[in-house]
């Protein structure tokens, strides 16, 4: 069977995976084992060629025998001793039973007695889950994609109480995601992101913590709301705003008609208070313009010195 058709049936069996599970980080890693893997070559090695050459030194001659013995030996310093890098801590069980956690660095084992039960990565992990439609409180269905930050603080937690933590991570995350969604409305996700994330750290930490794995982060990447509703959801954002304006210019239209009622109440106590504004607006339309204008002579009688004069004694005896 050809790799792509087996790639075929596998995403049938285990469900499209989520886009956002590309940014998971890989838990296969084969860089990871090529210290170890080096240095047990070196010890396998070396302990053959130990063995070989104190055969030699007894018999005097290589033999089927001391080859045998010098690969015996080989074998079971490769299965006696190892190493484990700097973010590693490896659990050991003794026939079937805990004994300790080593690393990093050199650690030794008895062969057949005691076991390598996990090699638990203590660096910062990244898992994308995510919630495809999933409906919120108000019965909308959105997808939305998060990134979940944490790492394993106690290997032997990590190791005896659960079968595999990095899914058991991931299966938790999502749950949480969707149990969180179920309790909002679209609106209260689109905006309380925030609010989302401490919650979902809060009940993932609770529930990973007996696993011997904290969370450091929760964050919301993305939220998708169907195109029918952003439709509707838009139309009602643009009504708001249009409401908005609308009563913005009712209280602006209402206090201009105030203003205009008072000045109309100073201008019915006294004419001259009307002619000196009808003066200041003539003035005000041609200062800018340097245009002529053309007043009859009954009303540019207001004009002269003796009505100005007498507009200015009214106004002081007024006051």
């Amino acid at each position: 069977m050809k790799k792509r058709d087996r790639q075929v049936l596998r995403d049938g069996a285990e469900g499209k995976a989520s886009p956002i599970e590309k940014y998971n980080s890989n838990v296969d890693r084969r860089t990871v084992q090529n210290g170890p893997l080096v240095f047990s070559a070196f010890v396998a090695v070396v302990s053959f060629l130990l063995a070989l050459a104190a055969g030699f030194g007894l018999a005097a001659s290589f033999t089927v025998w001391g080859l045998a013995a010098a690969f015996l030996v080989a074998w079971a310093a490769t299965m006696s001793v190892h190493i484990a890098m700097q973010w590693e801590k490896v659990v050991v069980f003794r026939l079937g039973k805990f004994s300790r956690v080593k690393g990093p660095g050199l650690y030794f084992t008895i062969p057949f007695i005691e076991q390598t039960a996990l090699k638990a990565d203590q660096r910062i992990m990244v898992t994308g889950f995510g919630a495809e439609e999933t409906l919120t409180s108000d019965l909308v269905p959105i997808n939305v994609d998060a990134v979940l930050f944490w790492m394993v603080w106690d290997a032997k937690k990590a190791c005896l109480e659960v079968e595999n933590y990095y899914n058991s991570v991931s299966l938790a995350a999502q749950t949480a995601l969707r149990d969180a969604i179920g309790r909002a409305s679209v609106s209260e996700v689109a905006i309380r992101r925030n609010q989302l994330d401490q919650e979902l750290q809060e009940v993932i930490e609770e529930r990973t913590s007996v696993w011997g794995i904290t969370v450091l982060s929760v964050e919301i990447r993305d939220i998708v709301i169907p195109q029918e509703l952003q439709e509707v959801m838009s139309a009602e954002a643009q009504a708001e705003r249009e409401k908005n304006a609308r009563m913005v210019l009712a209280e602006v239209e209402k206090d201009i008609s105030a203003m205009l009622v008072d000045a109309a109440n100073v201008y019915e106590e006294n004419e001259l208070a009307v002619r000196l504004r009808t003066m200041h607006l003539l003035y005000e339309s041609v200062k800018g313009s340097g245009g002529t204008v053309v007043v009859p002579s009954a009303y540019s009688e207001g004009f002269s010195d003796a009505a100005l004069d007498k507009a200015i004694d009214s106004l002081k005896s007024g006051k």
